[in-house]
Parts: structure tokens; C-alpha cells; sequence
């Protein structure tokens, strides 16, 4: 797990080296972090919409994964429970940037496929180049949100241990059609948390993650059929 254990330390780092950054910062300037933040992050969820749009099978599953997943999501209150976590600990908002750290660290292409790449064939680098990228993307978010940013971290490694674990099993399974759908899903909600980052409207994106999981039981169906 090697692979998986650079990663986390890379976000960790990020997360030291961005809460550093965060004390010499005057107050007045945060507004101006919060907002590069949320308009990254709405770039980075629309540019992975785009890409992989084109390549759906099936362009309606993910209206309806998103349709069913966030009213499961809302009837549980996954983010009103989260935030309500969140605000016990911490008084600056880091339940929107930590949410927004997960979504961005987990949901991709090259955290699902780097842990198997890693477990079947050694091949990491996958995972070392999302090291690089997610060493960047912690210290820009723990720069606006401070070092909580680090707890995303320890959610990564369960992720990515999870897969590696189970990697013989899930790399007959994860297909690049199942792995598009997610992924279109995935964008949505990174730049649905750029959206509330920015102010212009929360979508509580938390609830929204059940979605992720519709195209995976889909999938499931149509292979037993």
C-alpha cells in the first residue's frame, strides 16, 4: 500500500505546509482563498462533466441516480449531521471545506483505479500522481478551512485500503462504462461544493452522495440479467 500511504502523507504535508500559510494570512484576505477555492473546484466538477458526458451509454442514469440518491441522502440528513459535527469542533466552516477535501481526494479516476493498479499489477503511478495533485489541492484548502483539511486524509485511506483490499474482486467489476458514470456523477457534486463555497447557493451536497451508489447497483442488475 504503498502508493496509498504516499498519498495520504502528501495530503497531510499539503495540509501542514496550507495551515501555515493560513496564520500568515490576514482575515480579510480568506474571503479572497474561499472564493479561488469554490471556483477551482466548480472548474474542476464541470471540466470532469464534460469529459466523460461524452463517453455515457447512458445519459439519463445520471439524472436519475442524482434524483434518487439525494432524496435518500436528505431523508437520512447525511450533511445537516455532518455539519452539526463539524460545527462541535470547529467554529470556521470546515464542515464545507472538508466535505469539498473528500469529494475532491476520493471521487476520481485516479483514486478508484491507482489501488487496484497497485494491489494487481504494482503499478503505482496512479496513485503518485494523485499524490502530486492532492498535495497541491490540501494546502489550498487548508490555507481557507486550516489544518481539519487533514481528517481528509484518514477518509482517504480507508477509501483506497478498502479497494486495495478488495481489488482481485472489484477489477472484474469497476468497468470504464461504470467508472464514466461515476464519474459524471462525481464532477456534479465537486462543483455543486464549489457552488456552495462561493455562496451562491448550498446544495448540501453531502446528501447527494447516495448517487454514487445508483449506477453501481445498475450495473450490478444488468450483469445478473
Amino acid at each position: 500500500m504503498i502508493g496509498t500511504i504516499t498519498n495520504v502523507t502528501a495530503i497531510i504535508l499539503g495540509t501542514l505546509i496550507g495551515s501555515l500559510f493560513r496564520k500568515g494570512i490576514k482575515p480579510e484576505y480568506h474571503g479572497a482563498m474561499l472564493n479561488a477555492m469554490g471556483l477551482a473546484a466548480t472548474a474542476l466538477g464541470i471540466n470532469t462533466v464534460v469529459g466523460n458526458m461524452p463517453k455515457s451509454q447512458y445519459p439519463v442514469l445520471f439524472i436519475i441516480s442524482l434524483a434518487i440518491g439525494t432524496l435518500v441522502g436528505t431523508i437520512i440528513g447525511i450533511d445537516e449531521k455532518f455539519q452539526n459535527l463539524m460545527k462541535s469542533y470547529s467554529k470556521s466552516g470546515l464542515g464545507q471545506g472538508l466535505s469539498t477535501a473528500i469529494l475532491l481526494f476520493c471521487i476520481g479516476t485516479l483514486s478508484i483505479l491507482g489501488p487496484i493498479e497497485a494491489a494487481i499489477n504494482k503499478n503505482y503511478t496512479f496513485l503518485f500522481t494523485n499524490a502530486t495533485l492532492d498535495f497541491v489541492t490540501s494546502i489550498v484548502l487548508a490555507s481557507a478551512y486550516g489544518i481539519g483539511i487533514a481528517i481528509a486524509a484518514g477518509v482517504l485511506f480507508l477509501w483506497q485500503g478498502s479497494i486495495y483490499l478488495f481489488a482481485g474482486y472489484l477489477s472484474e467489476f469497476i468497468s470504464p462504462e461504470l467508472l464514466t458514470e461515476i464519474s459524471i456523477i462525481g464532477g456534479i457534486l465537486i462543483s455543486s461544493s464549489g457552488i456552495a463555497i462561493l455562496e451562491i447557493k448550498n446544495c448540501k451536497t453531502l446528501n447527494m452522495l447516495p448517487a454514487l451508489l445508483v449506477p453501481v447497483i445498475f450495473f450490478l442488475i444488468k450483469n445478473f440479467i
